[in-house]
């Protein structure tokens, strides 16, 4: 994993100095996302980068969509976030003005009742099935996840 690009403007309100940003951005990772270890956090000037050792490739996303989907981060850097290979097929979707995870999940899965799925992979970043917003980027398991 590398770059990844986000809505700057859009996300959860997490900090309000820069200067406070890297503490911030790591504790929220760190609470909701056991599986970091070892965990190192840059913000500066809208980008976020990302050391240290995931358990797993799930862990590594997660933590990747928790620092990108902050309100002021535009970018997240991780090719210093190590985890092992993905072995499942994920995609990564961007949130549209209108959608749902029912939406969502008929367009993946072909299945408007599978949202639950949607809901399960991201709950670290959709604390609600009912609130997402556009802009948000989420991840989406095809497979063996």
């Amino acid at each position: 994993m590398g770059l990844f690009n986000f809505a700057k403007e859009v996300g959860k309100h997490l900090f309000g100095k820069e200067a406070e940003a890297s503490e911030k951005i790591k504790e929220e990772i760190e609470r909701d996302n056991p599986g970091i270890n070892d965990l190192k956090v840059d913000y500066k000037d809208g980008i976020v980068s990302l050391s240290g050792h995931a358990d797993s490739p799930e862990a590594m996303e997660k933590a990747v969509l928790m620092a990108g989907n902050v309100k002021g981060v535009g970018e997240v850097k991780a090719d210093q976030l190590e985890a092992p290979a993905q072995t499942a097929k994920v995609e990564f979707y961007v949130i549209e003005k209108g959608d749902t995870l029912s939406a969502i999940a008929k367009r993946f899965y072909d299945d408007a009742n599978a949202y639950p799925r949607i809901f399960e992979a991201n709950r670290e970043v959709i604390k609600d099935a009912n609130l997402i917003f556009p802009g948000q980027k989420i991840r989406i398991p095809l497979s063996g996840d």
